[in-house]
């Protein structure tokens, strides 16, 4: 009898694209090998009328999912890298990071129209205090109209929502074939992407030796050792979808640098370091980096931000 194996997924399409990407690449690993995708509804994807920090923020979108693996209802779970909660549940642990797909943030307007020429109180629609916060910095006078749903839906809502833009990560549009509506990249001085946007987050049981083999198969190290930086960067700043933090690291000939930013919702307080040391220690890198924040005035206000 071949072996089988059942990942755990939530149901929207980039969802889907990337829990089939993860199946046909472990085929692909294995022939010998089955897989099946098991769809579960998260509590992120029923509660669409609420920006997700007023309704709990990290762990939204994987609840149920790990819940399904601790009771093995499924061997392997396939995230969104930035959905993950700083610490996992017990008992689980990340069996593979995939190597990344683009980390960055785009816009996509109508008329094509760069960040930069939008009017004046132009609407872009974003949920995420991390994007609102970091827009609000360099263009004040922008509206920020609150954007839930699928990635696909979300797109639509740029035309039913009388808005100008929205922004988006690049991974997702990208991987569901729509790059082509992408009228920006946004770089790293405007926009700083999510803790592990853009990486998928292969999780197993911690126990699970037999399913541990097949998930190493999709490992890639280098992206491995730059998201776990980012990683140890968000668990020292215990931070969630309630605090606008961002944070990327990029390696280069066994080197990694960091950025981190930690910033109030209105964008008016900005944060912002990079801290650099060598690939192989890249949690202590993390680690660090969110300590030279917190000495600047993050502890403040992080603490401010969760009392309010």
């Amino acid at each position: 009898m071949k072996p089988e194996i059942r990942i755990g997924s939530r149901g929207s399409k980039l969802a889907l694209w990337q829990a089939n990407w993860a199946k046909s690449a472990l085929i692909k690993n294995f022939p010998g090998l089955s897989a099946e995708i098991v769809v579960i509804k998260t509590k992120g994807d029923k509660i669409l009328d609420v920006p997700l920090a007023k309704v709990g923020g990290k762990g939204l979108f994987v609840k149920e999912i790990e819940e399904a693996l601790i009771d093995k209802r499924i061997d392997m779970a396939v995230h969104s890298m930035k959905d993950m909660p700083a610490e996992l549940l017990d008992g689980l642990s990340i069996g593979a990071i995939p190597e990344r797909e683009n980390s960055g943030d785009v816009l996509i307007s109508k008329n094509n129209m760069l960040l930069s020429q939008l009017p004046g109180k132009a609407r872009i629609g974003t949920s995420s205090l991390r994007r609102l916060a970091q827009i609000r910095h360099i263009r004040p006078d922008i509206v920020i109209s609150p954007l839930r749903g699928n990635l696909d839906t979300r797109i639509k809502k740029l035309d039913s929502d009388e808005l100008d833009a929205i922004i988006l990560a690049a991974a997702g549009v990208k991987r569901l074939g729509l790059g082509n509506l992408i009228t920006e990249y946004l770089n790293e001085d405007i926009m700083l992407p999510a803790v592990g946007q853009g990486a998928l987050c292969i999780e197993i049981r911690k126990d699970d030796y037999n399913i541990a083999k097949f998930a190493d198969s999709l490992d890639h190290s280098i992206t491995r050792s730059v998201v776990m930086g980012e990683r140890a960067f968000l668990k020292k700043l215990e931070g969630g979808c309630q605090i606008p933090i961002a944070g990327h690291g990029k390696a280069e000939n066994n080197m990694l640098t960091i950025s981190g930013l930690v910033a109030d919702p209105e964008g008016k307080i900005i944060i912002k370091e990079k801290l650099s040391g060598r690939l192989e220690s890249s949690e202590s890198i993390g680690t660090a980096l969110a300590e030279k924040l917190l000495l600047r005035g993050a502890k403040k206000l992080l603490e401010n931000l969760t009392a309010a």
